[in-house]
């Protein structure tokens, strides 16, 4: 008995100094700053910088081989540490977040047909091109709420998706998760947007959406530096964004498929401005 205790004994402790002697043979050595960017990083691993996860992204950075402002999620406190830790100058951009160019929900927007089936946006898209009459308009399903891994979408009890612009960090996780593109990624510090997809005429977009744009252009006279008209639809330009011209241009809108953010999410959201 004593015998066979010594024996697994002995055995065990074999194992242990293999391991131990196996462990320091075959260690990967990981570069400080590696470790220190990861450390400083939020753990998202939502993919906005291009790597596969934060290690992915510390690894490239330590490296020296991608700008450390690549993660929108961290903003600017982590940039500020990032670039401390890699001894250059911090490059802060201009923080942009998603909107759902689209305020076709349920009541004021037309289906082409009652569409029963699975809860996804992709799915539904692939059925006749979606249940929604307006090609571009939002199906209002929820592919992009689970796609985002910070919580800042809702879909409101009409069948819209809204996005919270405090919450949204731009990782563009929605964007990429949207088969309609109804989703833009637009500077933080606009408010005002055109929320329309739709390149149709003025009265095919009439047929089938109360608060879609009609081209009708009287956003673009009243404030010209700030719209562009383009194939029949409205658009904000953002290089040239000034807030009190966009308003000027927005108060003109017949439909009101122009909405600042400063006075409210869309009819059914529950974000508050």
């Amino acid at each position: 008995m004593i015998g066979a205790v010594l024996s697994l004994g002995g055995i065990g402790f074999l194992a242990a100094v293999i391991l131990g002697v196996a462990a320091k043979k075959f260690a990967v050595e990981v570069d400080p700053k590696e470790e220190a960017i990861l450390n400083a990083l939020p753990g998202a691993n939502c993919g906005a910088c291009g790597y596969p996860g934060c290690s992915g992204y510390a690894k490239a950075v330590a490296s020296g081989q991608v700008d450390p402002s690549l993660c929108t999620p961290g903003g600017k406190a982590v940039v500020e540490k990032i670039a401390e830790i890699m001894g250059v100058e911090a490059v802060v951009a201009e923080p942009m977040v998603a909107v759902v160019c689209c305020q076709g929900d349920n009541q004021k927007a037309k289906d082409k047909y009652k569409y029963i089936g699975v809860q996804d946006c992709v799915t539904a898209q692939m059925l006749a091109g979606g249940p929604k009459d307006c090609p571009g308009g939002c199906l209002g399903l929820g592919t992009c709420v689970v796609a985002c891994p910070f919580g800042a979408i809702e879909i409101t009890s009409q069948g819209l998706a809204v996005i919270d612009r405090e919450k949204c960090t731009g990782c563009k996780k929605c964007v990429s998760a949207c088969p309609r593109k109804v989703i833009k990624m637009t500077p933080k510090s606009a408010s005002v947007h055109v929320l329309c997809n739709s390149h149709d005429k003025g009265p095919q977009v009439k047929g089938y959406c109360q608060i879609g744009c009609i081209g009708c252009q009287l956003c673009k006279r009243a404030a010209e530096e700030v719209y562009a008209v383009e194939n029949f639809l409205a658009a904000v330009k953002y290089d040239t964004y000034d807030a009190e011209k966009a308003r000027a241009g927005m108060e003109k809108c017949p439909t009101k498929c122009i909405r600042d953010f400063a006075d409210g999410y869309p009819e059914g959201s529950t974000f508050k401005p």
